[in-house]
């Protein structure tokens, strides 16, 4: 699949201080109060950091295949935080006020639904499945549902319809790009941020740290399970997923 064209800008903001700090990516103000820079660290943490290490080349891979991704849905008319490409591990994007959820749409069973309800991990769901989770490292992301979010303030009802609308529509939208690059969207999580008039735009990042990806010929697993689960090809497995989506080398 070829690359798409990083759209260009004028006058890029400078980097100012650093904002935050997360498990796998760090965020810098610009001079423009309405921009900052993501920059993307090789750091890999799950179950919610109780496991950490490092994914050599994880930054520039994430990177550039979720600006790939996110420019693929732009065209779709997703509006996204995505500004430019500055470099290999930095992006320039909208500056955001995240709403504090984790939005995870499964189309086949795995992971924690599979541990949760008893349910064989492959098993092909006949409709996507659409799930809150708190963003509170502290408290392990807790699943939350419609009322728990509306009536702690964190959405709207209207806001909360917006972002399941295009949680499903990206959805849609993903399967179709990555089968025709051979990948099995198995589920994702997502991430969504409120510009200063109110606007809901998808945020964060789309890539193998926050998608299941399997191999559609073996069913190989093409992401961040083959650090939680130790099964090695880890880097291997994250340049593979850069090379079919963007045709480049690792």
């Amino acid at each position: 699949m070829a690359e798409t064209t990083v759209p260009q800008v004028g006058g890029e903001p400078e980097q100012g201080e650093q904002m935050y700090e997360g498990k796998a990516k760090k965020v810098f103000a610009t001079s423009d109060p309405d921009l900052c820079i993501v920059s993307y660290k090789d750091d890999a943490t799950a179950f919610n950091g109780k496991k950490h290490g490092q994914i050599l080349g994880k930054g520039e891979i994430n990177n550039r295949v979720s600006n790939h991704l996110m420019r693929l849905l732009e065209a779709d008319g997703i509006r996204t935080h995505l500004v430019k490409e500055l470099g290999p591990r930095d992006t320039l994007v909208r500056r955001v006020q995240i709403v504090p959820l984790e939005v995870i749409v499964r189309n086949i069973v795995a992971g924690s639904m599979s541990q949760r309800l008893g349910v064989l991990e492959g098993t092909k769901l006949p409709q996507p499945v659409l799930e809150y989770s708190y963003k509170c490292d502290v408290l392990d992301d807790p699943l939350v549902n419609d009322s728990h979010i509306i009536a702690l303030g964190w959405a709207t009802r209207d806001e909360l319809d917006t972002i399941s609308a295009l949680a499903l529509r990206i959805n849609t939208l993903l399967q179709g790009h990555l089968d025709a690059a051979g990948i099995i969207l198995v589920d994702f999580k997502l991430e969504f941020g409120r510009l200063p008039d109110g606007e809901i735009i998808l945020a964060d990042e789309i890539s193998p740290d926050t998608c299941r990806f399997w191999d559609k010929a073996t069913g190989a697993k093409l992401d961040k399970d083959r650090f939680r689960r130790d099964l090695g090809g880890v880097e291997q497995a994250y340049a593979e997923v850069r090379r079919r989506l963007l045709g480049t080398a690792a």
